[in-house]
């Protein structure tokens, strides 16, 4: 039995081979819409970095025309506006313009990286210049047509850059090698993250321009990025090292002018002591001179006084004072005072004038032997101190028995003078220093930056400390 098969079968079968045959068809459009899209993209890529490569240009430029170190800044320039003038030159019309573009942007791209080291040969700087005369009148030999002798050329140039990348980047190795700062170790790892890939960049556009020419229609504008890529990255560092020489410089200026008051200041200090120490000079001087004058005037007429006065009590008034006249002169020589000998003087004057007044006088001397001095002024005001304090003793507390000792302690010197008299009358007020010299005894403690105590009671005496430091 024969059944016919239905139209819809029959196409259905043949589905299959019709899509097949469909993609076959297809395949080379899609292919070449997606190429077209990269290129676009890639195009729109190389605009943008063109207009940037041109602002980075401008403000480079700036730079390197207002600092002096950032001088070879200015290949920088020229790599850059190569570039850029190069891309504008794209157009078939401009086909004899770009060699002598790619001859200016090695030129100006080898002695950056190689001047950005130091690193200058006169052979080179001759072979670039004349590089470029003989690339582009090599092409114009032949007509102007890039051809073979173009793709050498631009094999040539590429081979130039990448063998100039990889010497800047081995002196700057070399350099670690002297000086291993964290500075230096830093520009070298930031330049091989710059400079390898823009090497292998070139290297891999070469080589697909020698082996498979689709292949390098596809990827040579995307590899071309990897050199304006570089250069504004160049571009970015050396901004990036004026700021920062910039912050450091004000850094440094500012620690200048810290040093700078702080000198001042020292200077001031020297002159301020100087000053004082002159003052002193005439000060000093001044004391002797005036010591010298009471010493030989003053104590010859008391002393005359003294003998040749029939009168007891003014011969005992001139005595008093050639004693006074002669303490105050011990006080303006300026002379130290040996303590041991300061306590040997006072233990004789209080123990003689105690026991002229029928007073018993015990004197207390310090435990050990002292190896202390006193200031002249210490001394003389001390001895006031302690000559008040006796003549209170003798005239108002009636006591009969009086105590005075003296130590040294944690560098200070305390002597206490005590009574077993009557004390202070408390009509005063309970102000023991409006009476008896008290409060003259403790303004010479205050001078000597010592303090004067008194403490006393009706009936159980008077007890007088000073405390001074030596």
């Amino acid at each position: 039995m024969n059944f016919a098969i239905a139209p819809g079968a029959a196409v259905a079968r043949r589905l299959p081979l019709l899509l097949t045959m469909t993609a076959g068809l297809l395949a080379p459009a899609v292919a070449h819409a997606q190429s077209q899209a990269a290129l676009y993209w890639a195009g729109t890529m190389h605009g943008w970095v063109a207009a940037m490569l041109a602002l980075m240009a401008t403000v480079v430029g700036l730079l390197s025309g207002h600092h002096h170190r950032e001088r070879p800044a200015s290949f920088l320039v020229g790599m850059m506006l190569s570039w850029v003038v190069l891309r504008a030159a794209a157009a078939p019309s401009a086909a004899g313009l770009r060699p002598l573009l790619m001859t200016l942007l090695v030129l100006c791209g080898v002695q950056y990286l190689l001047r950005q080291m130091n690193w200058k040969r006169g052979w080179i700087d001759h072979a670039l210049l004349i590089q470029c005369l003989v690339v582009p009148a090599s092409l114009m030999l032949i007509g102007g047509q890039v051809g073979l002798l173009g793709t050498l050329w631009h094999a040539v140039l590429s081979l130039e850059l990448v063998v100039a990348m990889g010497w800047a980047l081995w002196l700057r190795r070399e350099r670690l090698k002297t000086a291993a700062e964290p500075a230096l170790v830093q520009d070298f790892r930031w330049m091989a993250v710059l400079l390898v890939p823009t090497m292998l960049a070139l290297l891999a556009e070469m080589l697909l321009a020698a082996l498979n020419e689709t292949l390098w229609w596809t990827a040579s504008p995307w590899l071309g990025l990897m050199l304006p890529l570089l250069m504004l990255a160049l571009g970015l560092q050396l901004v990036s090292g004026v700021a920062h020489a910039r912050v450091d410089a004000e850094k440094r200026s500012t620690a200048m002018e810290q040093r700078m008051a702080e000198r001042i200041a020292e200077v001031e200090r020297s002159h301020s002591q100087l000053a004082e120490q002159k003052l002193e000079q005439v000060t000093e001087r001044e004391r002797k001179r005036i010591a010298a004058d009471l010493h030989d005037d003053l104590g010859a007429k008391l002393l005359t006084i003294v003998h040749t006065s029939e009168s007891d009590r003014i011969s005992t008034l001139a005595r008093e004072a050639l004693e006074e006249m002669r303490l105050s002169v011990r006080g303006l020589t300026g002379k130290p005072v040996h303590l041991i000998d300061a306590l040997g003087d006072w233990r004789a004057e209080v123990v003689s004038r105690l026991g002229q007044a029928n007073i018993l006088a015990e004197w207390k001397s310090p435990a050990e032997d002292v190896e202390h001095t006193l200031q002249a002024r210490s001394y003389v005001q001390t001895t006031r101190i302690l000559r008040e304090s006796v003549s209170n003793i003798i005239k108002h507390s009636g006591a009969t028995n009086a105590t005075i000792a003296s130590v040294v302690q944690s560098g200070d010197f305390i002597l206490t003078i005590q009574d077993n008299g009557q004390g202070i009358p408390t009509e005063l007020d309970g102000r023991l220093d409006r009476g008896h010299g008290m409060a003259s005894m403790k303004s010479r403690a205050k001078q000597m930056q010592g303090q004067c105590l008194v403490e006393s009671g009706p009936g159980w005496g008077t007890v007088i400390r000073l405390t001074i430091p030596l």
